[in-house]
């Protein structure tokens, strides 16, 4: 049986933390407790920068040193090295969202072949990423999803992306490098599940190196999966699976609400913590095609999947399986599983701070949407503090 403490060591959790940034975490994980504040706080960021008020500084000594890596891809390096003298790898992602023309996103597909081509020369480094609205206007991906018919000029624009989507996989294959695209609202999701499944077909015949994302708060996401599962089977070609619980929920109820349509996420959190495990189980049954990237902060979850793999005699390192969680977040699963032996990595993002901050909005709304997590992540923070004032911790007495 997993020791059920596993993620309770603090010292292995925060052992690249100085006691300034320890501080920093804790102070940070306090305010995130608070949803108003954070609205607040949101609201604030947002009109600052629209009036170009000298915030930038102080968004990058707190949320930004929090979330992101850095700037540029070469201040990550220090970090990508620190960390794997852990075991834990980095995952680097230029975290720049919110593009709308033609040479912007030829911009953003040049940065990510040249992240997969990094990424080809680093051990640290396992696999690379994109967006698909990174590469595409979100309303070409809507449109096709919905199946809207296209204009000539928006037939030609969506050769482009494709042509940007296929370039990216080629890249990932020649190199050897996984490459998976995000997730994002269900309303473009189609086009980018339908482009994926092509590039798998075209790339994933003898290793799989192209991974699509599942988001399991989507009560069709195991349906989907076996069904994919059943396709891959029949044209001979295997799957990359990312699963993840989902970032989008209260867009999605609401715009569900407004237009008056069936919500596609679950019901509650308890049955997204089901659809997630079960989608997780039936890929862990189906490793010979399906190879598995298990994103999640949530520690149950985790734990399924390591007495799964130790249920069916897997070694620890099976390449197959990969652990993931954000940077910034749940150092205590990151950190253990990598000593234990496990394959765990950070996404890692990175980028201007004043491009990324949506992207760190989005990590502070969550932190206060998700029940008890910010708590947790608080609590350890100030075990590993009062641990290294010589206090007793819950840790040195057994207890979880």
């Amino acid at each position: 049986m997993i020791n059920r403490k596993i993620f309770n060591d603090t010292k292995t959790a925060f052992k690249l933390k100085s006691d300034l940034e320890l501080d920093r975490a804790i102070f940070l994980f306090s305010m995130m407790k608070n949803k108003q504040l954070v609205d607040a706080g949101s609201w604030l960021t947002k009109i600052s920068l629209k009036l170009h008020l000298p915030v930038e500084g102080l968004i990058k000594k707190t949320i930004f040193e929090q979330f992101c890596g850095g700037v540029t891809e070469d201040d990550c390096k220090p970090l990508t090295k620190e960390m794997y003298a852990e075991k834990l790898h980095g995952i680097l992602d230029y975290s720049v969202e919110g593009k709308e023309t033609e040479e912007q996103f030829d911009a953003a597909l040049d940065k990510k072949m040249k992240l997969i081509k990094f990424a080809a020369k680093s051990n640290e480094l396992p696999f690379s990423l994109f967006k698909p609205t990174g590469i595409g206007r979100f309303a070409i991906w809507e449109k096709i999803t919905e199946r809207i018919n296209l204009s000539d000029e928006e037939k030609e624009e969506w050769e482009r992306v494709k042509e940007r989507v296929d370039s990216l996989c080629k890249c990932a294959y020649d190199n050897n490098v996984r490459l998976y695209a995000d997730a994002e609202e269900s309303w473009m999701q189609l086009a980018a599940d339908e482009l994926m499944e092509e590039m798998m077909k075209k790339y994933n015949k003898e290793k799989i190196l192209i991974y699509n994302t599942f988001q399991c708060y989507r009560w069709d996401r195991l349906e989907y999966v076996k069904n994919l599962h059943e396709r891959a089977k029949e044209e001979g070609f295997k799957i990359g699976a990312k699963i993840v619980r989902g970032a989008y929920m209260e867009k999605e109820n609401a715009r569900a609400k407004k237009y008056n349509y069936t919500t596609p996420i679950c019901e509650n959190k308890e049955a997204t913590d089901v659809n997630f495990n079960s989608v997780m189980s039936y890929c862990l049954a189906n490793l010979n095609d399906i190879h598995l990237f298990i994103g999640t902060h949530n520690e149950v979850s985790n734990y399924l999947a390591l007495q799964s793999m130790e249920d069916k005699g897997l070694p620890l390192n099976d390449d197959r399986i990969w652990f993931s969680q954000l940077y910034g977040m749940s150092d205590h699963i990151s950190y253990n599983l990598a000593k234990k032996g496990y394959n765990s990595a950070k996404l890692l993002p990175f980028g201007p701070v004043r491009e990324v901050v949506p992207y760190l909005l989005r990590r502070a709304q969550e932190n206060t949407s998700v029940k008890g997590q910010t708590g947790r992540e608080l609590s350890l923070l100030e075990e590993e503090k009062k641990r290294r004032k010589g206090q007793p911790t819950k840790h040195d007495r057994g207890e979880h």
